[in-house]
């Protein structure tokens, strides 16, 4: 028999997004249950950011093993045991669990069900043995693999972010479906760490900057990833323990299948018909106040759609909260400084309009600004000069985006985050001081560089001419 329980705010999902809302939520007195049928943690902690870093982490170690020569140490081929590698990814997430566990969040005062979350009506959830009524919903259900309509590919054991890190043994030859960010890290991952790897995709990174995106590519073929785009799968079949990939000219053949094609929200479950909450192309419709069609109701995160970050999920917590607990409905999600990394080597991040983008929206009023890491001394001293950052910025010196390939770019993207954030105008990366010798030195080289066309003009020299007279 099912038992009523009311709340002032009622969670579906234990994500990032989720967890966040309902930690602060509780502490703030709000009486609080969090909804989770799946793992505390959810698709970050268990199957996405943080085991998709610690593989990286393991591969880019085997990888300074073999490229040691030029700094004058000899180099040689790593040793690897892949179940210890394993072993590692996995000690990494164990170590963070307790963060996102239901002891800690029930520590918090928050009543944890683990069960998944259905509703019966505009106001109520049904959740295992647990009917609940709440004054407020808040659906951070996440998202899933989006596997694509190959055919052949419902009938063969193929992998996805979700199964791929039990592997216990390296691959003998990987093959990867899909050419974004999720597949080339792996591919890079898995390479390094011994693998044979072939990635197969319509195309590569399409969403980033073209030129940069080329730098990346690069570096995977030197190590030698096999990489097809414009290409079209015309079945897939596994046959004595190997898949077979079928294109229209050539078949590859592998021992392990991985597809990361993209992610789909996560909306099977939760009746939202029954809810009076809307969704067009498998994604929750929210406004930028991130509520749904009953006003009673919020999404946040991946479940909304758009783009699927661990950050994005957080930011969209902390409009919730600024709503629900302290009254600040003019609280408004903007997305217009969010950053995206892919972790690869060199890095690729970005934030704010594409060159392609602000070409549309500011025709012939657009200035794009260069800087290579080559001209970078700390790149120089680590041997780390294959980037670059491209920042555009309008005539009137307005940072409308920012693109950087290169070591450590996903942590020299942020200060350009908070410029586009708070309107700051390209002199205010210009005029910082930064430390030397820093590959943060490419953010102040290329807003600079903004001035070098007029600090160095006829006029500039005639006037400097003119104030020698005065000594």
């Amino acid at each position: 028999m099912s038992e009523m329980i009311t709340a002032d705010i009622c969670i579906i999902g234990a994500g990032s997004g989720g967890l966040s809302v309902a930690a602060a939520a509780s502490q703030l007195g709000k009486k609080t249950i969090l909804v989770e049928g799946g793992k505390m943690g959810g698709d970050c902690l268990n199957y996405g950011c943080v085991p998709s870093k610690a593989l990286i982490a393991a591969g880019n170690v085997a990888h300074k093993m073999r490229s040691s020569a030029p700094f004058g140490i000899t180099a040689h081929e790593p040793d690897i045991n892949f179940t210890k590698v394993h072993n590692h990814v996995h000690d990494v997430i164990a170590g963070i669990a307790p963060h996102d566990s239901v002891e800690r969040f029930e520590v918090l005062g928050v009543k944890v069900i683990q069960d998944y979350g259905t509703f019966e009506s505009a106001n109520i959830v049904k959740a295992g043995k647990w009917t609940i009524k709440a004054k407020r919903f808040v659906i951070a259900s996440g998202s899933s693999p989006s596997i694509p309509p190959i055919p052949g590919l419902s009938d063969v054991p193929y992998l996805t972010n979700e199964t791929l890190f039990d592997l216990k043994e390296v691959p003998n030859h990987l093959i990867i479906i899909g050419g974004g960010p999720i597949g080339l890290e792996m591919a890079q991952a898995h390479r390094r760490l011994g693998a044979k790897v072939s990635v197969i995709a319509l195309a590569f990174m399409e969403n980033d900057d073209p030129e940069l995106v080329e730098y990346l590519l690069n570096s995977l073929r030197t190590e030698g990833v096999e990489l097809k785009d414009k290409v079209n799968i015309k079945s897939i079949n596994h046959e004595k323990d190997m898949f077979h990939v079928v294109l229209e000219d050539e078949t590859i053949t592998g021992s392990h299948l991985l597809i990361a094609t993209g992610r789909k929200p996560n909306i099977e479950r939760l009746n939202l018909e029954k809810a009076g909450v809307e969704y067009s192309k498998g994604a929750i419709i929210v406004g930028s106040n991130l509520r749904t069609t009953n006003k009673a109701i919020y999404a946040i995160g991946d479940v909304t759609g758009g783009m699927g970050f661990t950050h994005k999920a957080g930011y969209d917590a902390g409009i919730i909260i600024r709503r629900l607990a302290f009254g600040m409905f003019w609280a408004k999600a903007d997305y217009k400084a969010l950053p995206r990394v892919t972790y690869t080597s060199p890095e690729l991040a970005a934030v704010g309009l594409s060159e392609k983008e602000a070409l549309i929206k500011y025709p012939n009023k657009i200035k794009i600004l260069n800087w290579n890491y080559q001209d970078n001394d700390r790149a120089r001293a680590e041997r780390a000069t294959k980037g670059m950052i491209k920042v555009i910025t309008t005539n009137k010196g307005h940072i409308l985006g920012v693109s950087i390939v290169g070591k450590n770019a996903g942590e020299i993207i942020a200060p350009w985050s908070l410029c586009i954030n708070e309107g700051l105008k390209i002199g205010a990366m210009a005029n910082i001081i930064s430390p030397y010798p820093t590959l943060g030195e490419v953010n102040k080289r290329a807003a600079s560089s903004f001035y070098t066309a007029s600090l160095f003009s006829d006029k500039t020299r005639a006037l400097v001419k003119i104030l020698s007279k005065f000594g």
